[in-house]
């Protein structure tokens, strides 16, 4: 797989560890089904899933719905299309679009049901058109639901803290990490207030927002050291070594890898989350 969106889903977001990856698919299952569920999904709905990735919410829509409920798949990633397109293994239900968010001029005004996405909106610098586009495709009294982390967040409260270590004798090698590895602009520019002005701006009606924060929580164990060096935060950033070598010298990257392999440094984690759901009127609005 050769683009960044492919390579991060498939290998850097979990370094190829099956312990990580175990650890997020619970995670990545509850996202699912909050999407969904809230996406109120009728037996014959036709869905699109933007930013569908490997398939996770199309797939699991697919398990919802009925025999002529239909879902496409759309992504900016060729790679994963082909991906899903493997995974549907010729289910007649399934169809695949290659398009950003922002720009969904391949999909008809008014012609599916239901919009999902899931954190796709954080890569996407055409936030309000994503949600004008969302809008337009969708039928009257068809819904929208979406989920985003809040990346803002644990900016604003705890910035720079890699791997949610909080003070330790390495803060120094850490910030040094922390600037290689950078934050796009687009993974930090909005919250959950941004998200429910946009729906409502793009015309979207009945909007609800379910918005979820944790501070200095207690995560699981710090996972094996040399799986997370494999690991990358998104898929524009570099991953964990590739920061390391770049940021610090051999005598720094022995030190930072001593600590951590050597104590019991403890994760905490920091972060918030957004589910927003909202409804196309039943009727065109005048005006």
């Amino acid at each position: 797989m050769g683009d960044v969106w492919a390579k991060w889903l498939l290998t850097r977001r979990d370094g190829d560890s099956a312990t990580i990856r175990a650890r997020h698919a619970s995670s990545l299952d509850a996202f699912r089904d909050g999407v969904l569920d809230r996406a109120d999904l009728r037996a014959d709905d036709v869905l699109l899933d933007v930013g569908c990735g490997t398939g996770l919410i199309g797939f699991g829509a697919l398990d919802r719905l009925g025999p002529d409920g239909r879902v496409i798949f759309s992504d900016i990633s060729a790679d994963l299309l082909d991906q899903c397109r493997r995974t549907a293994a010729h289910d007649r239900r399934c169809s695949f679009v290659q398009a950003a968010a922002s720009d969904l001029a391949i999909i008809p005004d008014a012609s599916v049901d239901v919009v999902t996405t899931r954190s796709v909106l954080i890569y996407c610098a055409r936030k309000q058109a994503a949600f004008a586009e969302f809008h337009r495709v969708l039928r009257p009294g068809g819904r929208l639901s979406i989920f985003e982390p809040i990346n803002r967040f644990p900016m604003l409260h705890r910035p720079g803290d890699l791997f949610g270590l909080g003070r330790t004798p390495v803060d120094d090698l850490l910030a040094k990490v922390a600037r290689q590895v950078g934050d796009e602009a687009t993974l930090v520019d909005f919250d959950e207030r941004d998200l429910l002005s946009w729906a409502v701006d793009a015309g979207f009606e009945a909007v609800e927002l379910d918005y979820r924060a944790q501070l200095d929580v207690p995560a699981e164990p710090f996972a094996d050291w040399q799986a997370v060096k494999r690991t990358a935060p998104n898929p524009l950033a570099p991953t964990y070594g590739e920061a390391i070598a770049a940021a610090l010298t051999r005598d720094e990257r022995e030190r930072l890898e001593s600590y951590l392999t050597t104590t019991e440094a403890r994760s905490r984690r920091t972060m918030a989350t957004a589910y927003l759901r909202a409804q196309k009127a039943d009727t065109p609005q005048q005006g």
